[in-house]
């Protein structure tokens, strides 16, 4: 059967996320170097990576919550907008030798608080322009696009260009949000999901077409709407929290959904320790040469971009519980291999293998939850996963380092491998009882067209 297409919107989608995806690799190097120009202080500096690590924890249900509110196509665009306007500001005060410490926190929270939002209203937005059927497809894309961008042009390109000007990658990062922000606004308006309860009353007038008697009637909805007015300060918080907390019960209620967030959080956890220690493994452990380590970290992005492209093979194969199955076992070989190995050239081509398992799980976790969750609960059921993810992404970090300056990085990544491998057997179990039996052929459009879901960034992004 021939694949259907994936569109223009999609074209620019994709165009508009590849390019925030290369400003995003030009900028965090550049605000460390920025950062070490202006003081060797590691807790300072530290700061800055903190500041940019807290707002997906702080506000990742909130931004998840008006994503579902407000249009997001428009939403995008804004933040977009907002953005190239706050790392062009930051351009123009390194170029005045007026950006402090202070305002490099400052401005690594405040474009991670905004990122909240773009992010939940992005997971929200891909099933709104490629069919059902082209979900697996249009993921590995954007994950192989977003690969090629993050890992062979922007990352090299971030110490050029900050050792040409500094204000320099600064300034290419804010046109990469302006671009993508017209790029957004180009995609066709897309109605706004109805909410997932209605708030309208159904017994205005009642079923018999009849208005009510005098006096009206006491339904809780028009109980809710005379008293709205009087509560509206307090019941708008509370009614964020409820919305909020609505993706999490969707998240928790459902068996596969749950099982591949509780997975993904698990992995987290040892990936988080794996890429704390990466660096010193290589150049300790695998004698990886200081000026060949750029082309050991080009494994990852070449397997990466393999795993991008190949997500949606997969899926269309084996169906996408089984392949995410497998993708754990073969990850836990990998890193098992990459633990054991003392040559760069295995521990390279495990690292690669790894990547690659790693982005297949973002694409196709993303089109799990594209097919499963209704359209108005997409943006608060992305920040519940991401959330979940990311709890424990820093226990990892900080219990690598600590491991690693006691014992050494070699038996920190024989642990970390440890820990996969006990999530892979887990989840191996888990996956098994709650998703479709193996061999179960991915859904056709026909039979997705009433399900609306969204591309779920995971946390595993690295």
């Amino acid at each position: 059967m021939t694949a259907p297409p994936l569109g223009r919107d999609y074209r620019l989608l994709w165009s508009a996320a590849v390019s925030s995806r290369f400003g995003d690799a030009l900028r965090t190097p550049a605000l460390a170097l920025l950062a070490a120009t202006l003081t060797r202080d590691p807790r300072v500096i530290a700061a800055v990576t903190v500041a940019g690590q807290l707002p997906p924890l702080l506000f990742g249900l909130l931004g998840g919550v008006y994503a579902d509110r407000w249009d997001r196509r428009r939403t995008m665009a804004v933040v977009d907008g907002l953005r190239a306007a706050v790392v062009g500001g930051l351009a123009l005060a390194v170029a005045l030798d007026r950006a402090g410490v202070a305002a490099l926190v400052a401005v690594a929270f405040l474009l991670a608080a905004l990122g909240t939002l773009f992010d939940a209203a992005s997971f929200a937005m891909l099933p709104a322009v490629v069919p059902p059927a082209a979900l697996t497809r249009a993921n590995g894309r954007l994950q192989a696009g977003s690969a090629v961008a993050g890992g062979f042009l922007g990352a090299p390109a971030a110490g050029v260009l900050f050792a040409l000007a500094a204000p320099l990658p600064f300034a290419v990062d804010a046109l990469t949000f302006a671009a993508a922000a017209l790029l957004t606004l180009a995609l066709h308006p897309h109605p706004r999901p109805l909410p997932s309860s209605p708030r309208s009353c159904t017994l205005c007038p009642n079923e018999s077409g009849e208005k009510p008697r005098s006096g009206g009637h006491n339904c809780k909805i028009a109980k809710d709407g005379r008293g709205r007015a009087a509560r509206r300060g307090r019941g708008r918080a509370r009614a964020v929290w409820r919305e909020g907390v609505e993706g999490v019960r969707w998240v928790r209620g459902d068996a596969t959904l749950w099982r591949l967030t509780v997975a993904t959080a698990g992995s987290n956890l040892a990936i988080s320790g794996l890429m704390a220690v990466l660096v010193l493994y290589a150049l300790d452990v695998l004698r990886v040469p200081p000026a060949g380590y750029g082309l050991f970290a080009a494994a990852a992005v070449l397997g990466g971009l393999a795993g991008g492209l190949w997500a949606g093979r997969l899926a269309a194969r084996l169906g996408t519980v089984p392949t995410l199955r497998l993708v754990l076992a073969g990850q836990a070989v990998a890193l098992t291999g990459l633990a054991l190995a003392r040559h760069p050239v295995p521990g390279g081509l495990a690292l690669a293998v790894f990547a690659a398992g790693t982005t297949v799980w973002n694409g196709l976790w993303a089109s799990y939850g594209q097919r499963h969750v209704p359209a108005a609960l997409l943006g608060r059921v992305g920040a519940a996963q991401r959330m979940a993810g990311l709890l424990t992404a820093p226990i990892g970090a900080a219990l690598a380092g600590l491991a690693g300056a006691a014992y050494g990085v070699a038996p920190v990544a024989v642990a970390v491998a440890g820990v996969f491998v006990l999530v892979a057997l887990t989840s191996w179990r888990g996956l098994a009882a709650a998703g479709p039996p193996t061999g179960t052929a991915e859904p056709s459009a026909t039979a997705t067209a009433e399900v609306r879901t969204t591309p779920l960034r995971s946390p595993r992004d690295g």
